[in-house]
């Protein structure tokens, strides 16, 4: 894993200085410790910092052809690298070195454009092609690693990895962009859609961008996508064995590294059916590791020392205190932009376990959004059959009756009859982008000042979640949510966290549950078996029984609870009440409505962790960025 940089002039080929691109690349230094490169040449320059995993002493980059015509800076891994590499060779490609990085040189030789659909992988790279005076710019499938860019005054491109190495260069304006605010408020996140810094872009994840000298930057080309609108065929049992191969395949092609390798390991379904898989495909003792915390309720130690002990792995764990908020300042500086999730804490603790013995970690993520897995996934497939059952007109006088009905914030949904009513009452799309946010528009129109409301100009953060869901390739409610997941919340929030905390201590993530033949055969199974009988993930759970326990695949799921609510109203209570006299905040937000939302929720009257949390980590980063 690496960081990249660059700067491409698409009119007047400008002299590009080596030392404003390493600038460029020296902020991402901690996604590539082992090594800097910089290379230019007329109009253009390319920056690399490296994480070594594959072909230590060679696979150097910035690399170049051997006759100096393409040069390619590349963050990430190409998994099938040595399949495509021979049959490059068998089209008479010579290579000078054993890295995935030269694949993508013959690749773009070979096949152009049309090479992406070859590569299984996860990536971001830019590569100069100086005989079509082009760069492309490239983000993976799935948006596991991170591309920005940005166009400056004097016409030319920049892109980094990460934002920071954007604001490095000394023409990148730093304007806040209150559109994305609005989207964090409501989501957590910023999305790709968006940027804080205006005139900052993400390449969406799926999607490249070819710009060629002489001609306008053209707006991104999506380049793969995930269709739902397809059913596969077979039984129950025919389709858990298509996919148990599916999951090994995606295991095994993420074992190969030329440094220590592991895995997290939580004891839920997903970290312990790729720990089952790693376990079966290695001779050797898997390096498993996880964090527990000193309150029982979010303690899942247990349940990763049973799998840890079946399949007899090098064991390793750490107890986390419930109170460990020392680390919110450095995961500002990791994320640039506001992240709210606050189970990044968890994150960057497990990831730092992990770096003291292993260079490469393969993870669980993805399986949520693949096998329907979320809670949320659930109630909306239960909602969307209520509502193709009842006339618009009663779910009307349902929603007036949910309007009416008492709050409470404090119970589990099922027992949050109001919310649930008014939900039933909204159309799908509209009632799973609020079930997927974390400020609801109601609570964000009190909080924000008549400046910030006129500055928004009408912008809703929902309506773009709510726009994906009706134009989503599904059949229904349940598939239209999770394609919405798959372009929203996956790479806008947790393939951020896993990125930046990963990234942030030089170690080399992996998820083998988001290969995309495996996403792609997910998507055509149909929803009965994703979501049956109360169960998430049914089919994913019924292919691992011969490996893994009923205790381990049926328990309730818990995943990094982080205890902010509490936070809020004991150690942290003096940031709670300080919000409302910050000075950064009082730009966008009335300070009466903060006053008040920190005062019930430190009596108790309301829970508002989530929305202080959001604010706290706004105020932050804002500061951070623009002072």
């Amino acid at each position: 894993m690496c960081g990249i940089a660059g700067i491409f002039h698409p009119g007047t080929a400008k002299p590009v200085e080596p030392g404003r691109v390493a600038t460029m690349t020296d902020a991402l230094g901690h996604r590539g410790p082992d090594g800097s490169g910089v290379w230019t040449a007329r109009g253009v320059g390319l920056g690399h910092r490296r994480l070594s995993i594959i072909d230590l002493a060679g696979g150097r980059q910035p690399m170049a052809s051997d006759d100096g015509e393409i040069t390619v800076t590349f963050n990430g891994e190409i998994y099938n690298f040595n399949a495509l590499r021979s049959e490059l060779e068998a089209r008479g490609a010579m290579f000078r070195s054993h890295s995935d990085t030269e694949v993508l040189i013959h690749g773009w030789r070979a096949w152009g454009a049309d090479m992406l659909d070859r590569l299984h992988g996860m990536f971001a790279f830019a590569l100069h092609d100086a005989g079509r005076q082009a760069l492309f710019l490239v983000r993976d499938r799935m948006g596991v690693k991170p591309l920005y860019y940005a166009e400056l005054a004097d016409g030319a491109l920049i892109f980094a990895s990460e934002l920071k190495g954007l604001l490095a260069h000394p023409s990148m304006r730093r304007e806040i962009d209150l559109a994305a605010v609005e989207d964090f408020m409501a989501f957590g996140y910023v999305g790709d859609e968006r940027c804080f810094v205006r005139g900052a872009s993400k390449l969406p994840a799926g999607h490249c961008l070819l710009i060629e000298r002489g001609k306008p930057v053209p707006a991104p080309r999506r380049w793969w996508d995930v269709d739902f609108s397809n059913r596969a065929n077979g039984s129950a049992r025919d389709l858990a064995a298509e996919l148990t191969e599916r999951l090994r395949e995606g295991v095994r092609s993420r074992m190969v590294a030329d440094v220590p390798l592991g895995a997290f390991l939580s004891g839920g379904v997903d970290s312990s059916a790729v720990v089952a898989l790693m376990a079966e495909a290695s001779p050797k003792a898997v390096n498993t590791c996880t964090i527990g915390f000193d309150e029982v309720g979010h303690d899942e130690r247990r349940y990763a020392d049973a799998v840890a002990a079946r399949f007899a792995t090098e064991h390793r764990e750490r107890v986390v205190a419930a109170d460990d908020f020392a680390l919110i300042d450095r995961l500002v500086e990791a994320f640039d932009e506001p992240f709210a999730d606050a189970s990044a804490l968890a994150t960057w603790r497990v990831c730092e376990l992990a770096r003291e013995r292993v260079t490469v970690a393969l993870s669980g993520d993805g399986a949520d959004e693949a096998f329907a897995g979320y809670r949320r996934h659930r109630f909306h497939a239960a909602e969307e059959r209520v509502r193709t059952l009842l006339p618009g007109r009663l779910r009307g006088a349902i929603g007036a009756a949910g309007r009416v009905y008492p709050k409470a914030d404090w119970a589990p949904r099922p027992l949050r009859a109001r919310t649930t009513l008014l939900s039933i009452a909204e159309d799908g799309p509209t009632a799973y982008a609020k079930a997927v946010g974390v400020t609801l528009p109601e609570t964000r129109a009190i909080l924000y000042n008549d400046a910030m409301r006129r500055a928004l100009g009408g912008h809703v953060a929902e309506h773009a979640m709510m726009a994906t869901m009706r134009d989503a390739p599904a059949r229904d409610g349940l598939d239209a949510a999770q394609y919405a997941d798959f372009k929203h919340w996956l790479p806008g929030a947790m393939l951020t966290k896993v990125d930046r905390t990963s990234m942030a201590l030089g170690l080399e993530v992996r998820e083998p549950l988001l290969d995309h033949r495996l996403v792609e055969f997910a998507a055509t199974l149909p929803s009965h078996l994703r979501v049956r009988r109360g169960q998430g993930k049914w089919l994913m759970k019924k292919a691992m029984e011969p490996w893994l326990p009923m205790d381990i695949l049926y328990r309730p799921k818990m995943g990094f609870v982080t205890p902010i609510s509490a936070w809020f109203r004991r150690s942290l209570a003096g940031e709670a009440a300080a919000l409302a006299r910050s000075p950064v905040l009082a730009q966008w937000f009335d300070r009466q409505a903060i006053e008040r939302i920190a005062s019930d929720h430190r009596t108790g009257r309301a829970d508002h962790g989530r929305t202080l949390w959001q604010l706290m980590m706004l105020e932050k980063a804002a500061a951070r960025i623009f002072g």
